[in-house]
């Protein structure tokens, strides 16, 4: 393999620590591919796992590349309150179809601080009555907090799921000061 298409397949991450625990961050050369939470020892090997195997390549632990540099900025000035936007290459290459064109609405149209309810998520992409299928792209968003799953809730007012946690959802939504902090 020449080295323009090692290049091409290369994955690196590191793990950013943040006030909802351990973030694992990883780029591929077209930008963040992947954002998971609690990332102690094992969720980080079983997550870098799927990353080789769908993305075809070993991730290589890297918090000095340039290909994480400004997210792992970025990511740290959100959580010190100090940034609202990220402003990132993203690397859609782990979602298609219906749940990408989801993501996309939800990353270009739900600004910080404000939140979005599953049905009206899906009417804005042509979808109406597809509240479930929205929720399903929000399990499988593959770059939480940046494409932000968190600020998607139920039309009644409840808090709806969250892959990372309802408390992690809490916090979230507390920093972009759409809840109250929580009291514990």
């Amino acid at each position: 393999m020449d080295s323009h298409a090692r290049d091409e397949q290369r994955i690196v991450w590191s793990v950013v620590g943040t006030d909802i625990g351990p973030l694992l961050l990883a780029a591929t050369p077209h930008g963040l591919v992947n954002v998971v939470f609690h990332a102690s020892a094992p969720v980080r090997d079983k997550a870098l796992g799927r990353l080789a195997s769908r993305l075809g390549g070993e991730p290589a632990e890297a918090p000095d590349s340039p290909l994480l540099a400004e997210a792992i900025r970025q990511v740290e000035a959100y959580f010190a309150g100090e940034r609202q936007d990220f402003d990132l290459p993203l690397d859609w290459s782990l979602i298609s179809g219906f749940n990408r064109q989801v993501l996309r609405e939800l990353h270009s149209g739900v600004p910080f601080g404000s939140v979005v309810a599953y049905g009206d998520l899906a009417g804005r992409v042509g979808a109406p009555g597809a509240a479930q299928a929205v929720g399903v792209a929000m399990g499988s968003n593959p770059l939480p907090v940046v494409v932000p799953c968190h600020r998607v809730v139920e039309s009644d007012g409840g808090i709806g799921g969250f892959g990372g946690g309802l408390e992690t959802k809490r916090k979230l939504l507390a920093l972009e000061g759409v809840l109250p902090e929580p009291l514990f």
